[in-house]
């Protein structure tokens, strides 16, 4: 068994996210090293490289993981912890990303001190993921997230939105792939099924967290610290629905709208009923990143890992 050494960090930094908010990072670093912590600091260099660092056994020697990078980075470094399970170092979160929706759901604020107290002295939450898997292929490798999963036009607007073009543009990508994809809008219907009731609905998303894209609430109910999904449904089609829900989504108003509720739930399917003639992939989103195909099933992960909050 490895020896845990007290004060002690592993980071798993993204260098090309967020790359205006480097600083963040060297001031973290000089917080801590004030307080006589050490920081081994590893930089990626492809996608699954925090991953495959977080599923080491060599991190048991850290009392802490931290990752400098955005959501998509932290989900690779929770699906390498969720494969080791609660004996892991807790996890911290040095928010770089384009909407660092976990920082937020965390209450953690991005600045330096913040940052460097919740590393040092913060309170662990204990999050069992949720898992995605697709349908057609259950032998395949199962994708955890801290976050959420969705299918539908979230997720079409994610798998349109290339790397290069968050790095250049940020959340303007987003804006920009959302105008693209409400003018390409088919009315496609999707089955959802919950702990075995069915429902139908134009778009989907199954979360663990209250926020959506940054400070947007879409699930007010939802509690990372509670091992249940909150399944939200998009019930009306058409290109001026979606035009709505977006708006209501902004306004603060989505929970409230008409055509819109969330059900909790523990096993979630997900299949298209109807693609209108949508010739296409149909993706799903996992934490921002575009990572399945339909049809998906969802549950919550056997394992669960430690995340440290500001206490």
């Amino acid at each position: 068994m490895t020896s845990r050494q007290p004060k002690t960090v592993l980071l798993i930094r993204n260098p090309v996210a967020g790359r205006r908010r480097q600083g963040l990072v060297a001031a973290v670093l000089r917080e801590l090293a004030a307080e006589g912590w050490s920081v081994e600091m590893v930089d990626t260099a492809a996608a699954g490289d925090a991953r495959r660092l977080a599923e080491n056994p060599e991190v048991d020697r850290y009392a802490v993981i931290a990752v400098a990078g955005g959501d998509g980075t932290i989900n690779e470094v929770v699906n390498g912890l969720t494969t080791r399970g609660e004996a892991s170092p807790p996890l911290a979160i040095v928010p770089l990303g384009t909407a660092n929706v976990l920082a937020r759901e965390l209450g953690l604020a991005a600045t330096a001190s913040a940052v460097a107290r919740t590393i040092m002295s913060g309170r662990p939450v204990l999050l069992h993921p949720g898992q995605a898997s697709c349908a057609s292929d259950p032998a395949g490798d199962p994708r955890c997230f801290s976050l959420m999963a969705g299918a539908g036009f979230d997720a079409k607007v994610v798998a349109g939105v290339s790397t290069t073009l968050k790095r250049r543009l940020g959340r303007v990508a987003y804006v920009w792939r959302s105008l693209i994809e409400a003018q390409r809008y088919r009315p496609v219907r999707y089955a959802v099924e919950v702990d075995g009731a069915s429902y139908e609905a134009a778009s989907v998303i199954v979360t663990r967290s209250r926020h959506y894209a940054g400070p947007y609430i879409v699930a007010p109910n939802a509690a990372l610290h509670e091992p249940v999904l909150q399944v939200c449904l998009f019930e009306r089609w058409g290109r001026s629905q979606t035009l709505r829900f977006g708006l209501a989504l902004l306004r603060g108003r989505l929970p409230s709208t008409v055509g819109y509720r969330v059900i909790p739930g523990q096993r979630v399917k997900v299949s298209v009923l109807s693609d209108a003639g949508e010739l296409r992939r149909q993706p799903v989103q996992i934490d921002g990143d575009d990572a399945l195909t339909l049809p998906v099933s969802i549950g919550l992960a056997s394992a669960a890992v430690r995340l440290l909050q500001p206490a």
